[in-house]
């Protein structure tokens, strides 16, 4: 009896090793190559598309808005390019002063975009969108409303391309036709 035992374990061992031996698959060298290749073409088409100009600019554009809603100033500042200057003649160092002023009384933001486009020339693009903005406060709302919220005309950011690197684009200009800033806001 504590002879058999143990032999009998042993021959259930090995067929248990047998039988998981035959549930695996072996990967050649030429199944491994393609794989891996396929696993390479994927990435590549991903980052194909993930890179184009028109997909980048919106990204961007999207970025920006959260950052502002986010009250995040420094990655505001890292999406306004030096060069910056609006159809208000706002440069760079006073548009970012005055989002923060204006910031300070829209309480609980929400900027949104609607019926976005994007228009592409190499090495500059152009998103032209209405946008929405929003406030948890009443007062503020009613203000926005007025203002910003029922222009007819949509923006229009200009973006420039800045190095070689795809991801690379920072915004150049701010425009609305429609959109006023009062005297007494200067």
């Amino acid at each position: 009896m504590f002879i058999r035992l143990p032999l009998i374990l042993r021959t259930e061992w090995r067929n248990l090793r047998k039988r998981l031996r035959s549930q695996f698959v072996t990967i050649t060298f030429r199944g491994g190559f393609v794989g891996r290749l396929g696993l390479a073409v994927g990435i590549g088409l991903y980052l194909l598309w993930l890179w184009r100009p028109e997909h980048q600019v919106r990204l961007h554009t999207e970025n920006f808005f959260h950052a502002i809603d986010g009250r995040n100033w420094e990655t505001v500042a890292d999406f306004i390019g030096v060069d910056y200057r609006d159809q208000w003649d706002n440069d760079r160092a006073r548009v970012l002063e005055r989002m923060r002023e204006g910031f300070l009384w829209v309480r609980g933001s929400s900027i949104t975009a609607l019926d976005a486009a994007v228009q592409v020339e190499t090495p500059r693009a152009i998103w032209i969108g209405k946008i929405m903005v929003y406030s948890s406060d009443d007062g503020v709302m009613e203000m926005l409303d007025e203002r910003v919220n029922r222009l007819p005309a949509p923006f229009e950011l200009k973006w420039r391309r800045v190095s070689g690197k795809p991801w690379d684009w920072k915004l150049v200009r701010v425009s609305n036709p429609a959109f006023q800033i009062p005297a007494d806001a200067y």
